[in-house]
């Protein structure tokens, strides 16, 4: 799992992309986005989006010293699901 430090104040995008040898002629048809811990003033998802080949969202928020992590689950147009976390570390910047 990758790890990624966030300044509290900051709205930052966050993007997956499927596409880079893995999805073949399958496309994303569906993308949703976790957070966890999930806790009053944590980290936040404010929008998502897919393109069908990646999918992006943008974050907010975060308790200093905290450590989240960020998860895209996929639905493939095979039906096939997957998804991929990342760690954010929440530190003044």
């Amino acid at each position: 799992m990758s790890l990624f430090v966030k300044d509290p104040d900051s709205r930052i995008d966050y993007r997956v992309d499927w596409g880079a040898a893995y999805l073949g002629i399958n496309l994303i048809v569906a993308s949703g986005w976790s957070v966890a811990p999930d806790a009053p003033g944590g980290l936040a998802v404010i929008t998502d989006s897919h393109d069908g080949r990646s999918a992006t969202v943008t974050i907010a928020g975060g308790q200093v010293g905290a450590i989240y992590a960020l998860t895209n689950r996929v639905t493939l147009s095979n039906g096939e699901i997957d998804e991929r976390s990342v760690s954010v570390r929440v530190e003044p910047r």
